[in-house]
């Protein structure tokens, strides 16, 4: 699947289902059990809110959800609350269509800079984008440590 073929819209609301099932198939993808999923599952399903609210994005080829990612403030600091990627994408460069994407989304919106609660396994990507790690995070569906990276855009 070519990057190029990639069209980033706005997130709505009647998205929800379909923003769902693409975060479930991602997370599930790095080999998580199903009493993991089962946990995080709540975390996964973009509320109405969000999606009608915050800044929230999503890349795909045609009608088919290539991969979304959304903005939302926790206590008045900036986090990338999604970022998630279809596993028939990866590897494809959305992952880097929609990070630059974000950087873009949060210097037009003013933010200095955003915080990620990173998977274990998406950590790798974030860094090799510019974000540093800067302490742990509790999740509170899990209660498992998770790496908390911050990116600068000043």
């Amino acid at each position: 699947m070519a990057v190029e073929l990639a069209q980033i819209r706005r997130a709505v609301p009647a998205d929800r289902e379909a923003l769902a099932a693409l975060a479930r198939a991602s997370k599930a993808h790095w080999g998580y059990d199903e009493s993991f999923m089962r946990l995080v599952d709540p975390a996964l399903v973009p509320d109405f809110a969000y999606l009608s609210d915050c800044p929230v994005f999503v890349a795909e080829d045609g009608d088919v959800p290539l991969g979304f990612y959304g903005f939302q403030s926790r206590g008045g600091e900036m986090f990338l609350e999604d970022m998630w990627v279809a596993p028939s994408a990866i590897g494809s460069g959305v992952g880097r269509l929609l990070w630059d994407h974000a950087v873009a989304t949060a210097r037009a919106n003013g933010y200095p800079s955003f915080s990620i609660e990173s998977d274990p396994n998406a950590e790798g990507f974030y860094l090799h984008a510019g974000a540093k790690r800067v302490g742990e995070i509790v999740s509170p569906s899990t209660g498992r440590s998770l790496p908390l990276l911050r990116y600068l855009l000043t």
